[in-house]
């Protein structure tokens, strides 16, 4: 299974739209009071998440190109890759979902789906198959006790 789309571009692509989805709906954001802070944590956990797993690929001394998992020198298991095989990933979806509760448009939610949708589907999946062939069943047994996203 090939990967054309790098997910960082699939990330900046959803927030595209829902910028254009937030100019063309005017003024009709949902309010509530929480709503800017809400925003605020998730973006740091996102950001914190992303940060951490691009140390754990650095400390490791493996790739981080989502484009070349074969390329993999080692199989990370330990820091935030306990809670999630896919913590960039995650990372992604927090900061676009900040992105959709600072917008304040429910169909803000919409592109945040279509990312995790997508990223799961095309991208993970080749990921899986690649890190399988690579890391026979030691990747069998992380998966067996690391859930996908979280």
């Amino acid at each position: 299974m090939h990967r054309w789309i790098p997910p960082p571009a699939v990330a900046l692509i959803c927030a595209g739209f829902m910028w254009v989805v937030t100019r063309q709906a005017g003024g009709a954001r949902a309010a509530f009071a929480w709503r800017q802070p809400l925003a605020l944590m998730l973006l740091i956990a996102g950001l914190l998440l992303m940060a951490a797993a691009v140390a754990g690929f650095l400390h490791a001394k493996t790739t981080i190109n989502p484009l070349h998992p074969d390329r993999a020198a080692r199989l990370i298991t330990t820091g935030v890759f306990r809670f999630s095989r896919n913590p960039i990933y995650l990372g992604d979806a927090l900061v676009l979902a900040a992105l959709a509760v600072w917008l304040g448009h429910a169909w803000n939610l919409v592109p945040v789906v279509l990312f995790v949708f997508y990223i799961d589907r095309f991208q993970i999946r080749a990921e899986e198959q690649a890190l399988q062939q690579r890391f026979g069943s030691h990747y069998q047994a992380y998966c067996a006790r690391v859930r996908r996203w979280l």
